[in-house]
């Protein structure tokens, strides 16, 4: 029996198991099984790995996209320019294990997000500064948009406090994605502190949240006209990746 499955803390929130554990059985797909592995503490991970003979790929989530990537023997080039992973491809050749980083998260956005890019945008703000905002910029910046980092946190170039982000910055860009945790289930009351009342239906917001559906941050952009997008389909692009990624010798 092959498994797969997805690390992170916690994973409350996350749909891959049911994904994939469906599509196993929509495409007669045998001898697979897909767990959730919820580590505390990402130097566990050897320790999973080590236990579990049958595991051949994992999936990663919050808050390991950066952090396990010294537990990893090497990176494709994609997770190597984003410095994040999303994705672990295991093989195992007698006592030797070999993972293999990869980053699907910058497919499945790029794929997503590419309707809703019109002519003339030149300008995205990015929501947070963990592994997938990472990824998001790595798609931004291939499309020639300018990107501006958004942190309660912030330090380095690009970065900016939500304190800075004044109406004239609003208006000035084209795409606001949410790459934080804030409005996830089930803390579903939360939301991103921006000024939403200078968004327009020139505007796009893209919520990498998919759970729940529509988040706060993009009920409240959708109040004032602007087009909205949820995570979901980034999901299902990234785990489609992921599987081909997994299954491809």
């Amino acid at each position: 029996m092959k498994c797969f499955g997805l690390i992170g803390y916690p994973l409350s929130h996350s749909f891959s198991k049911k994904y994939f554990t469906e599509k196993f059985v929509r495409e007669g797909i045998s001898g697979c099984s897909y767990e959730n592995f919820p580590l505390g503490h990402i130097d566990l991970l050897p320790g999973l790995i080590a236990g579990n003979a049958g595991l051949a790929g994992l999936n990663v989530t919050i808050p390991y996209k950066e952090a396990v990537i010294p537990y990893l023997n090497g990176l494709d080039k994609v997770a190597d320019a984003i410095g994040a992973v999303n994705t672990i491809k295991i093989t195992r050749n007698g006592g030797e294990v070999h993972c293999q980083g990869f980053n699907t998260d910058a497919y499945g956005f790029r794929s997503s997000i590419m309707p809703h890019i019109g002519r003339g945008f030149s300008h995205a703000l990015i929501l947070g500064t963990g592994g997938a905002s990472r990824a998001v910029a790595y798609v931004f910046r291939g499309m020639g948009l300018e990107v501006t980092f958004v942190s309660r946190n912030p330090a380095g170039p690009h970065r900016i406090a939500y304190s800075q982000l004044t109406p004239e910055l609003i208006s000035g860009v084209n795409i606001i994605v949410n790459t934080s945790p804030l409005g996830m289930y089930p803390h579903t009351d939360a939301f991103p502190c921006i000024p939403y009342g200078f968004l327009t239906p020139q505007h796009v917001l893209y919520d990498l949240i998919y759970n729940p559906e529509e988040t706060r941050f993009l009920a409240n952009g959708r109040k004032m006209g602007a087009i909205t997008v949820n995570g979901l389909q980034m999901l299902h692009l990234q785990a489609e990746k992921s599987w081909e990624i997994w299954n491809t010798p």
